[in-house]
């Protein structure tokens, strides 16, 4: 086997698509290669994200608790079902991880005061400060990725990613939550 640069000492991407090609000959190498580099590249940085998330003391699945409460807009307040229902959880998954970011003082939760019923979620200063140091990391990260591609590279993969995209959202609409809940 292959060793990559990581030191994963998985098989490189030609030795995995050769024993693929070995056990299942309908196989497409080139869909192969692609859907698989896909996969590694994907894997790859939700690790390196969760170093940076890890060195703010804040976890990745907090990240994307900001995350949607900033892309809410100002004043940066949604409900609790929402935010579960946008992440992909359960109500029980997303109860656990707002009382976490309650004791860390990331988010708020307090009753609305129009509907006594229904609780709200807002991010806290601190809460946005750590989403905001967050970019600001991944942004550099981000960049070196692609330090190597031409500005109209950059654009067909961005476009071409975009189709890919749309096309796993259409055919699997349901596909952007999570399989179980895991955290």
């Amino acid at each position: 086997m292959g060793d990559t640069p990581g030191g994963l000492g998985e098989p490189t991407l030609e030795e995995q698509i050769a024993a693929y090609q070995r056990e299942f000959q309908d196989l497409d190498p080139q869909v192969e290669q692609i859907v698989s580099a896909l996969s590694r590249l994907n894997r790859r940085m939700n690790v390196a994200y969760g170093r940076q998330t890890s060195a703010l003391g804040i976890s990745n699945a907090e990240w994307e608790v900001l995350k949607e409460l900033v892309l809410a807009g100002a004043p940066y307040r949604m409900g609790p079902s929402d935010l579960a229902k946008r992440l992909g959880l359960t109500p029980a998954a997303m109860t656990h991880r707002i009382d976490r970011m309650v004791t860390e003082g990331l988010v708020t939760r307090e009753r609305d005061e129009t509907n006594r019923v229904r609780v709200i979620v807002e991010l806290t200063p601190e809460g946005r400060e750590k989403w905001l140091e967050a970019m600001r990391l991944a942004t550099v990260f981000e960049e070196d990725l692609l330090q190597d591609l031409t500005p109209l590279e950059r654009t067909t993969l961005g476009e071409v990613l975009t189709r890919l995209l749309r096309r796993v959202e259409h055919a699997q609409p349901d596909s952007g939550g999570r399989l179980s809940d895991l955290d």
